[in-house]
């Protein structure tokens, strides 16, 4: 019988290597392995922000390395700043909850000190340019027929969130520039108790992001003679207005054009100065992913890769034309916090313009 005699040294040394490379093993698991990640959604439960966010949970596991179970939670309230300040001061900072946030820039922009956490220091993921559109009962006297009908509105209820909230500033900015007389009602918890105001005549202006409108409003609101589609918000990117890819199909004009057909002339002044500087915050960021403040390095990494991935699934494209009518594009780079960051910053005499336009609005 052959005996193969193994020096001690040798044991030694391979029992050595099997120590050593086990770690290594471990380290090169993807990160979400076995775990399971949370997508926080800042919006109430069947809003546009609320839709996006599932739409976006339901695709993305298969694009994280080690597809994690996801799990979604809404946080809503305070127009978005409710589930934002939840995700950096309570949330896990461990990677496993990420947030879906609607309005979080512009917040944080026109009034940083309301944060209890600097925004900036969040992990940015991606985000993803927007847009709303904006709509009025047809029944607002003297009758709206046709969207520049809108300038002869009277006795006009426009609804909001939130006085600080993006979507209340720009609904009130819109119509103040086009000279409208209204009075602005705010507090609805989410875009679906605003939407159903506007059912119930207590209010008869409102505007939604393409997911509520496309999926909602279009079709029981808009065919059904409700309501009037008006205009959307164009895109801004500092210095030419664009139109949004999620605008693409719809039947009516951009602000601004609007407003030259009903008006004449072309929008100017504070006003419009102010209503590009929220377009330039608001319209660009419009969605945020973001994981906490100190979130690990590798989750900031796979969640970004995964983003990617994301965005050329043919399936989530094919989902999302069924469900909203455009195909979401998120922005996702090793640049992306650097450019968050430095956007989330307004020009003092717009941030006072801002803060008094606020504070009006609460009156």
């Amino acid at each position: 019988m052959f005996t193969l005699r193994v020096p001690a040294a040798v044991i030694g040394l391979c029992a050595a290597a099997v120590f050593v490379s086990a770690p290594g093993a471990a380290a090169d698991e993807p990160f979400y392995k076995g775990k399971r990640l949370t997508v926080m959604i800042n919006y109430a439960v069947g809003g546009p922000t609320d839709i996006e966010g599932r739409l976006f949970s339901r695709h993305i596991a298969k694009h994280i390395d080690g597809h994690p179970n996801i799990l979604v939670q809404n946080i809503d309230g305070a127009g978005g700043l409710v589930g934002t300040t939840w995700l950096g001061e309570i949330a896990p900072k461990d990677g496993t909850v990420v947030g879906y946030l609607t309005g979080a820039a512009w917040v944080y922009a026109s009034e940083p000190e309301k944060h209890r956490v600097d925004l900036r220091t969040y992990e940015f993921i991606a985000y993803q340019p927007g847009t709303a559109v904006y709509y009025v009962r047809s029944d607002v006297e003297p009758g709206m027929r046709d969207a520049t009908d809108i300038v002869k509105a009277k006795g006009l209820i426009s609804g909001g969130l939130a006085a600080d909230n993006s979507k209340d500033l720009l609904i009130r900015l819109t119509l103040d520039m086009l000279g409208v007389p209204h009075r602005h009602v705010t507090g609805y918890r989410s875009n679906s108790a605003a939407r159903l105001a506007v059912q119930r005549n207590e209010v008869g202006f409102f505007s939604e992001s393409p997911p509520g409108y496309r999926s909602v409003v279009e079709p029981s609101m808009v065919k059904t003679g409700l309501v009037v589609p008006l205009y959307y918000d164009p895109g801004y990117d500092g210095a030419s207005l664009t139109v949004p890819k999620q605008a693409a199909g719809l039947s009516i004009l951009p602000f601004h054009e609007l407003y030259r057909k009903a008006k004449g002339t072309t929008p100017s002044g504070q006003l419009w100065d102010v209503y590009l500087a929220g377009l330039s915050i608001n319209a660009t960021m419009q969605r945020l992913i973001v994981l906490p403040p100190r979130a690990p390095p590798a989750a900031v990494d796979a969640l970004r890769a995964a983003v990617l991935r994301l965005n050329a699934d043919a399936v989530f494209a094919e989902d999302a034309t069924k469900a909203m009518g455009f195909v979401p594009q998120y922005e996702a780079s090793p640049d992306t916090n650097r450019k968050v960051r430095q956007a989330l910053a307004l020009r003092p005499e717009i941030r006072t313009f801002v803060a008094d336009y606020i504070k009006s609005g609460r009156k």
